[in-house]
């Protein structure tokens, strides 16, 4: 994200001009949108506006008019909002972003489509491989974004391309080989690239087998995670011969809390809100859950959740 400070004057007066702009042009908008409105930790403080553009179009116009200060977010599931919120503008591609079309064996998803829509449209379509996504509370931009994975599948296992657009509104298709996916990482992580869509390569199978496997699978997550609560899912990545959550346990950090913010006492992997907790508070207790860990076993444990903010 690109930063320019300005003086508040010239925010008055800038404002004025970006949301006449933003009128002309039929991109919906919200002014101090309250980003724990929007982030599945439910913390974070307002971003400056929030657009929500229907179609590439207004995506590259957006992209142009806040050309030094934007971010592009999907379904906030993996995201730490600052408390003081976030300057400039969140381009939101969520659910005005969202469509889902099937060619034969390819499905193709829009950036704002959620993980569980795409699986779902998958199965309606009798295409399986899918089912290990349904669950996970992700865009298919994000998914892409962090190779997302569960339960032994990742997204690179089926992605065929991705769409995408530059800083500069120009619009490319990349192909799966390309992005350099591994273990929650992509090049979209270094390249200054934005993700439309994605296309799926998928095969038909046995979609009542497939639904049922995709009903054991939440009804494990259920059984094992702390869904009750706000959170981003997996708190840490898992470090190489290890997993987050059984050195967690190990430490006997399960229920230890800062705030709002507790590492759960049902699955250690995972830090939740239980209840008016800030952004300080969760980083707060990565930091000491990775101190303690990093004690006991000289294990470095890397958030797997993004931070993004004023400081």
């Amino acid at each position: 994200m690109r930063v320019r400070n300005r003086s508040h004057s010239e925010r008055i007066t800038m404002d004025a001009q970006i949301l006449s702009l933003l009128d002309q042009n039929h991109i919906q908008y919200t002014v101090q949108a309250p980003m724990s409105s929007y982030t599945t930790f439910r913390t974070g403080g307002p971003a400056d506006i929030m657009l929500f553009p229907v179609d590439e179009a207004q995506i590259a116009f957006c992209i142009g008019l806040f050309a030094d200060q934007y971010v592009i977010l999907g379904n906030c599931s993996n995201m730490l909002i600052s408390d003081h919120g976030v300057e400039g503008a969140v381009i939101l591609l969520g659910k005005n972003f969202s469509d889902i079309t099937v060619d034969g064996n390819f499905v193709t998803a829009q950036a704002g489509a959620k993980l569980s829509a795409l699986c779902n449209t998958a199965l309606d379509a009798g295409l399986v491989g899918l089912e290990f996504a349904a669950g996970i509370p992700g865009s298919v931009g994000g998914g892409i974004y962090m190779n997302a994975g569960a339960y032994g599948g990742e997204l690179s296992q089926y992605l065929h391309s991705v769409r995408v657009m530059d800083s500069t509104g120009n619009v490319s298709e990349l192909s799966a080989d390309q992005l350099q996916l591994g273990y929650r990482k992509s090049i979209f992580m270094e390249q200054d690239l934005i993700i439309l869509s994605g296309t799926f390569m998928l095969e038909h199978g046995d979609v009542d087998a497939a639904r049922q496997k995709v009903r054991e699978l939440n009804a494990a997550r259920r059984q094992k995670q702390p869904l009750e609560y706000p959170s981003a899912g997996s708190t840490f990545k898992r470090p190489v011969g290890y997993y987050a959550g059984a050195l967690i346990e190990q430490s006997n950090l399960k229920g230890v809390t800062i705030g709002g913010a507790q590492v759960s006492e049902k699955h250690a992997g995972f830090i939740i809100n239980i209840g008016g907790a800030t952004t300080h508070d969760i980083l707060a207790l990565i930091s000491h859950v990775q101190a303690v860990v990093k004690q006991n076993f000289g294990v470095d444990m890397e958030p797997e959740v993004r931070f993004l903010g004023r400081a």
